[in-house]
């Protein structure tokens, strides 16, 4: 790809335009951005920008990852051995437990059934997770609406919601900020940033606000109207665009909702272990109160 980019270079082409031959690697906004910097002048700034930004996006994705690479980790093996134990360990119980003739308690009848369950459809149990959840990946990959729902569920669920939310702000503010600064209008600024937020919610309050400026209403006004930014982020706005500072003012949304967003990761992520914790010490103690409860009492019962 970069000797495509010097033959285009050498064939003439402007550095943005080489660059836009090939937007798999090089996205719109990196090439808007690019093309302002040879308009204006202002070329290794631009890039200097360009390199911090995909600099905080790498340390953000690996944020991210550790985040959801614990729960993910713990679900697998809970999901392992519950398996385990429905398929392999119960039904060897349940042969015991039934040949006690005692009344069993409501706990152990559950399990049993679903030793069964486990036993007779294990097949449905490991296939019907997978066409669920591929189902729904299609549904909203295809459906707009559906997307639009999804995306919309993702920034309400709790906590993880909330940093989601702060992720996508900062990315928009960041973005905005360095397409500002190059010299880009805020309307092609803001078109830029919708293709950047990667939730669909948060793109359709940017076509708001995009329609509400080209409707003459101010900078403010328009993201206060469009009802999804939180106060931070008007203020900051009003202020840069009260000052003529409308970047520096974005930076520093960027600065803030950055660092809050570690700070939530690290804080959700402390409480996710012992939550995890916690929910593995329930399957597991309801698993052995079932079986070793009527043990228990069928040994208490044998005389010897």
């Amino acid at each position: 790809i970069i000797a495509s980019v010097i033959e285009s270079i050498e064939g003439g082409k402007a550095l943005s335009d080489a660059l836009g031959e090939h937007p798999g690697v090089f996205d719109g906004v990196f090439v808007n951005l690019v093309k302002s910097g040879e308009d204006t002048g202002t070329l290794p700034d631009v890039l200097n920008n360009l390199v911090l930004s995909i600099k905080w996006q790498d340390e953000l994705a690996a944020q991210t990852k550790k985040l959801i690479m614990y729960p993910a980790f713990m679900s697998v093996v809970v999901g392992a051995v519950v398996m385990f134990m429905m398929i392999y360990l119960v039904p060897k119980m349940a042969g015991f437990i039934r040949s006690s003739g005692q009344e069993l308690p409501i706990q152990t009848k559950i399990l049993m059934a679903t030793s069964s369950f486990f036993v007779d459809y294990w097949y449905l149990v490991l296939i019907v997770p997978v066409i669920i959840v591929g189902s729904l990946i299609l549904i909203v990959r295809h459906n707009s609406v559906a997307r639009y729902r999804f995306d919309e569920i993702k920034l309400n669920i709790p906590y993880l919601g909330e940093i989601q939310r702060k992720i996508i702000l900062s990315r928009f503010a960041s973005v905005f900020a360095m397409m500002y600064q190059a010299g880009i209008t805020i309307l092609d600024s803001i078109k830029a940033c919708e293709n950047v937020v990667g939730n669909l919610a948060v793109r359709k309050a940017l076509q708001r606000v995009s329609g509400l400026i080209g409707e003459g209403q101010n900078v403010t006004a328009a993201f206060q109207t469009a009802g999804l930014f939180p106060p931070l982020v008007i203020r900051m706005i009003k202020v840069g665009e009260s000052t003529g500072e409308l970047d520096k003012a974005l930076r520093n949304v960027s600065y803030f909702y950055n660092r809050d967003v570690k700070e939530s990761i690290d804080r959700v992520q402390s409480m996710i272990e012992p939550m995890m914790t916690v929910t593995v010490g329930v399957i597991l103690g309801w698993i052995m109160l079932a079986v070793m409860g009527p043990m228990y009492d069928t040994i208490t019962k044998l005389k010897f």
